[in-house]
């Protein structure tokens, strides 16, 4: 399933076609994806102007000028490709080996301009939903939803206030979307390794007795926002056949220090141990034992 930086890469491609455009005409081929498309779809998003692209976790939002917003989720295969005078692109693809297959588009967005932007999902585990915008904060897709990881609201500080007393290990900490929202588990795998901190240990080791960040937080906040920054700028990370919006692969995978590596050298200077595989919570994760304590 994407994470925060292919989804973001899937906007960053989007927005300049999207942002500005108004929707002629939605052609919505099925009743559902993962849940029933919303009522009246065509109707209500067809004539609409698209003021703003946006992203929230890992989902996509078009902020749409009638005063609703379109919210998208790419589940595990969804993709967008966007057809103009014959050319396609296709911004950020998730998806297997496989090539597109007609048969699989769901949804096709007919701008007024002629360009055409077609939702493909052959398992179909992604989803589109509408509310007003002035109350999407308050709907259950977003209300509980913990701060954006690449925000100025992810401090040492609310890490700290968030962990304090908490049993949970960092992996299950960070995993939860009530704390950071978006941050899945490759890049949980690799902030842990860059701050030198292993999955199991407490994360109320992120705060004093008093509530005040640890220097474990401090380091673990500018890890989780390096890695971000440079997966985002590699494109994403390629698991199956991940594109970006210029149709090359995303590259991250090929810097990963630890995920998917197991039984391999760590690349940490001078240590000599090896990278080792367990699972928490029915999720790989990947850590190295001498360096994270």
């Amino acid at each position: 399933m994407p994470e925060l930086p292919e989804v973001e890469t899937v906007r960053r491609g989007l927005a300049p076609v999207l942002v500005g455009s108004r929707v002629a005409k939605l052609d919505a081929r099925r009743p559902d994806l993962r849940f029933p498309l919303p009522e009246q779809f065509a109707r209500r998003v067809a004539g609409q102007k698209i003021v703003g692209l946006e992203r929230r976790a890992k989902y996509l939002i078009a902020r749409l000028s009638g005063g609703e917003d379109l919210v998208m989720h790419l589940g595990m295969t969804g993709r967008f490709s966007i057809i103009h005078d014959g050319h396609v692109d296709r911004p950020g693809e998730y998806i297997h080996e496989t090539g597109p297959d007609p048969a699989h588009d769901h949804v096709v967005l007919h701008l007024s301009d002629g360009t055409q932007v077609v939702y493909n999902d052959p398992r179909r585990f992604g989803f589109m939903v509408m509310m007003p915008h002035e109350l999407r904060g308050e709907h259950a897709l977003f209300r509980k939803l913990g701060v954006e990881p690449l925000s100025d609201e992810l401090t040492a500080q609310y890490l700290a206030s968030r962990a304090l007393g908490k049993k949970v290990n960092l992996k299950a900490f960070l995993m939860d979307q009530h704390v950071i929202a978006g941050l899945g588990n490759i890049y949980v795998s690799e902030a842990l390794y860059q701050a030198r901190l292993s999955p199991d240990r407490a994360a109320s080791s992120l705060a004093t007795a008093r509530g005040a960040p640890t220097d474990k937080a401090v380091r673990l906040v500018a890890a989780i926002k390096d890695v971000l920054e440079r997966a985002i700028a590699a494109g994403g990370s390629t698991l199956r056949d991940y594109r970006a919006a210029d149709g090359q692969k995303g590259a991250f995978q090929e810097r990963f220090s630890v995920y998917d590596r197991e039984d391999t050298a760590c690349r940490t200077g001078n240590c000599k141990g090896k990278i080792r595989r367990a699972v928490h919570s029915g999720r790989a994760t990947f850590y190295c034992p001498r360096c994270q304590r």
